[in-house]
């Protein structure tokens, strides 16, 4: 999510009013605000909001201050509920209920506030603006191009962002830089500046960039290309959950799998044969965990991991994200939440798993249902120092 802040910060601010002037010919184009779709006669669901989640009750328990971090969590709501059946499935270079940007931004906001215990919330509001502002210096810079053919638009409009915010800074990821091309789009279409059916390109290797096209020029392999709202948001998720999983070793391996490795609910015997370095890193991982490290360089986030977990279950798209929860909690001693979320995971389920995944599983689970026979169970001694230490290695 640092990405999307990198991008945005680099683009001085600057007044849109007096720029959009320049534009003013066009009749048709309304005022140089930001304007979110409501169309649709479709209502959206509400977002299930029973779930009792550790993260933040937690760190209030451990003294730290949640107020951001939970702001920053209903507002993720608040998106999120928008999110119609249909709506889940829209390309997001359509106009939509969702607002894409504010809502990735209030991801940012709430791992910002996780781990900076800042007494200021990111301003959201701030980096929207700066996004407004870049979608202006493209049409203040290439006036030439909004006139001229949509390949040679599109070809203007790659390359100021990718040469300049890009190739210059060195940062941003691809589904980042799609989400910023899309709301570029969405405010050329706003502004009558788009007089052409475009859709974005979004590849599947780790080395493409999201490209624009005519959508009515397409071929039929561009479809399996085309980034829904809610695809977005889970790579968004999926990818901060993968970069602070506290459990790093073995990447051949499930992320599942390689905590369950670490709570011992994985047969060596199967797995992890002979490499004694797969073993010491899954050894260490848990004797950091144990001393109440809980962040660590190249060794993830428990905070960020458990929050992006969280956020991924509220858009309720895959019942795995339940069991990947359970396993952090049984982590961090709370034994009857991820004894609670187990079960739902195991209600919910319904596509096959590995032998392996499903054999941790149900260690997993007899192991939680023999530490419920013990008094006190649902209250550990040592949760409260894990999420409470501020110490930062770097």
């Amino acid at each position: 999510m640092a990405a999307i802040a990198a991008i945005l910060s680099s683009i001085p601010s600057s007044s849109s009013s007096s720029k959009f002037s320049k534009f003013q010919s066009h009749p048709s184009a309304p005022p140089p605000c930001r304007v979110v779709c409501r169309g649709g006669s479709q209502p959206p669901p509400p977002v299930t909001t029973d779930f009792q989640f550790a993260l933040h009750d937690a760190l209030d328990s451990s003294g730290i201050n949640t107020t951001h971090a939970r702001e920053a969590r209903q507002n993720f709501m608040s998106q999120i509920k928008r999110l119609s059946s249909i709506e889940r499935e829209i390309s997001i270079s359509i106009n939509r209920r969702v607002d894409l940007a504010k809502t990735a931004l209030y991801i940012a906001a709430e791992d910002d506030s996780l781990i900076s215990h800042s007494s200021v919330a990111l301003p959201v509001d701030a980096f929207i603006e700066r996004l407004d502002d870049l979608s202006m210096g493209f049409c203040t810079n290439n006036s030439s191009a909004l006139k001229s053919s949509p390949e040679m638009l599109l070809d203007s409009l790659e390359k100021f962002l990718y040469a300049k915010k890009v190739l210059t800074h060195r940062s941003g990821s691809a589904v980042m830089l799609a989400l910023i091309y899309s709301e570029i789009l969405k405010t050329l279409r706003l502004w009558s500046l788009l007089d052409f059916d475009c859709e974005i390109f979004f590849p599947h290797d780790n080395h493409g960039l999201p490209k624009g096209y005519h959508k009515q020029k397409s071929k039929e392999s561009d479809h399996q290309h085309i980034l829904t709202s809610l695809t977005l948001l889970e790579k968004i998720l999926r990818s901060l959950k993968e970069a602070f999983w506290p459990f790093q070793h073995d990447h051949t391996k499930s992320l599942f799998l390689r905590a369950a490795h670490a709570a011992d609910c994985v047969d060596i015997s199967k797995t992890f044969e002979g490499s004694g370095a797969q073993l010491a890193s899954a050894k260490a991982a848990q004797h950091r965990l144990d001393r109440g490290v809980w962040t660590s360089v190249h060794f993830g986030d428990m905070r960020r991991a458990l929050s992006a977990c969280e956020r991924l279950i509220l858009l309720e798209s895959d019942p795995k994200e339940l069991r990947d929860y359970s396993v952090l909690l049984y982590h961090c001693g709370f034994y009857e939440q991820s004894l609670q979320y187990l079960k739902l995971y195991q209600e919910k389920a319904s596509n096959k798993l590995s032998s392996l995944e499903e054999d941790a599983v149900e260690k997993l689970m007899i192991r939680l249902n023999l530490i419920s026979m013990e008094e006190g169970w649902s209250k550990p001694s040592h949760v409260r120092n894990f999420l409470g230490n501020n110490s930062e290695p770097w």
